[in-house]
């Protein structure tokens, strides 16, 4: 028997196809098969498995994870109550702000697990997942609009295996990550003018992973600072409340040393410097360093196109400020979805049609400003001299440097906000949309 027979043929329809699983594509088929949506959700991989990430959520994450149904009480969330900044000899605690928006904490959880619970919630709401699959490529009509998937099943072993089979859907919504090959097969390039970063990460036994504060590094020595070399890039320890921390490494491409820089001796020389005591050696890995691209600032447009919509890390919706993307694929993946519902309540055609394509503008409008002024700042960040300026004159101004972690973690009330969310707020509105 082929593996396509095991598929029946009223399997390989649905009203919606989202491809990928992870935080974006499992938020847009949460959302989807909670408003009644016959949706199908297509993974290569099986559950449980691993990403490269900070694993740190936001409070803007935290927001969407309330608002789907999770009880972050739960064994396995580790609250946070703000992020400490180290760098220039400084050390400054900066709790999340409290505003009427948003939760005044975030939180931290492994990919490991935090992407399963998710694609298990959307399960549990009526979306239909199917592990395994590998997506290959679009199924085009005449007209060369996407109207389905192609996608072989996947072995134990991770590679594709048996026949390829036909999935069909009138709107096919690509959450298929970093390598964005749905978008590439429709000619959706990477924008060369828009802010790439490498981040590298390990996880290490450690006695700070219940520490109420996210922690990030703004100057890495390889040794006693001023005596030694700085290390291009910046630095995390986020604590997971396991016994274990999140501790990485990122670099902007705008820095000198993007193309020749060895990010696992990198991290391992930064990590030498930190306290013996707290773990940050070799011996206290539990897995090994990884790394992975972060496709920031809108790197890829439009949005939507014939059929087939963006959301996640395929579209580049990683916040340039700071590397998150969670939470904007959370929040990205609830637009999708309540766009495609009014979408598909329309008869097929124009009308349709005209529904589907307001999701771009509704990802300017929410993000297009802001994710502007992100790609100045990281073209700034990547220049050492404005870095050493920065941390050295910027850090010891606590007012000041609340204002940069609203600006950076995108955290403001839009409106009857404090001065610095009225700024913050007028910026992003008149940065223009590219």
């Amino acid at each position: 028997m082929t593996a396509a027979a095991l598929v029946p043929g009223a399997e390989r329809v649905a009203q919606v196809i989202v491809v990928g699983a992870g935080p974006a594509g499992a938020a847009t088929a949460y959302h989807l098969a909670s408003a009644g949506v016959d949706v199908l959700l297509l993974e290569k991989t099986a559950f449980p498995r691993d990403k490269v990430c900070g694993d740190g959520l936001t409070p803007r994450a935290v927001k969407q994870l309330l608002a789907m149904g999770f009880d972050l009480d739960e064994p396995g969330w580790q609250k946070n109550k703000g992020l400490r900044i180290i760098g220039a000899g400084h050390r400054i605690e900066l709790p999340w702000p409290d505003l009427t928006t948003y939760p005044p904490y975030g939180m931290a959880r492994a990919r490991m697990d935090l992407d399963e619970l998710l694609a298990r919630h959307a399960q549990k709401a009526g979306a239909r997942l199917m592990e395994r699959t590998s997506v290959t490529g679009p199924i085009l009509d005449r007209a060369g609009r996407v109207v389905g998937v192609t996608a072989k099943p996947v072995d134990d072993r991770g590679r594709k295996a048996g026949d390829e089979i036909e999935f069909r859907a009138p709107v096919v919504i690509a959450c298929d990550g970093v390598s964005a090959r749905m978008a590439m097969a429709l000619g959706l390039e990477r924008r060369e003018d828009r802010p790439m970063a490498v981040a590298c990460r390990a996880y290490y036994e450690t006695p700070m992973h219940d520490d109420d504060f996210m922690e990030s590094w703004l100057e890495l020595w390889d040794g006693k600072p001023g005596e030694s070399n700085k290390l291009p890039g910046y630095g995390w320890i986020f604590p997971l409340g396991d016994g274990t921390a999140n501790v990485g490494l990122g670099i902007l491409n705008s820095s000198p040393a993007f193309q020749n820089m060895d990010y696992k001796e990198s991290m391992r020389r930064w990590l030498a410097q930190t306290p013996e005591e707290l773990g940050f050696r070799d011996e206290n890995l539990t897995a090994p360093i990884r790394s992975a691209a972060l496709p920031m600032g809108f790197n890829r447009k439009p949005h939507y196109t014939r059929g087939m919509l963006l959301v996640g890390d395929s579209g580049g919706m990683v916040n340039p400020f700071n590397g998150e993307g969670i939470d904007y694929a959370l929040e990205a993946g609830k637009t999708a979805a309540e766009i495609v519902v009014q979408a598909l309540g329309r008869l097929p055609g124009p009308a349709r049609e005209r529904v589907l394509e307001s999701y771009p503008a509704a990802m300017d409008a929410a993000y297009g400003g802001y994710f502007t002024l992100g790609r100045i700042f990281a073209q700034m960040v990547g220049n050492p001299t404005f870095m050493k300026q920065a941390t050295k004159y910027g850090l010891p101004r606590a007012g000041l440097m609340r204002f940069v972690l609203k600006l950076m973690a995108n955290l403001t009330d839009p409106r009857d906000g404090d001065f610095n969310d009225r700024v913050i707020n007028a910026l992003s509105k008149v940065a223009p949309n590219a």
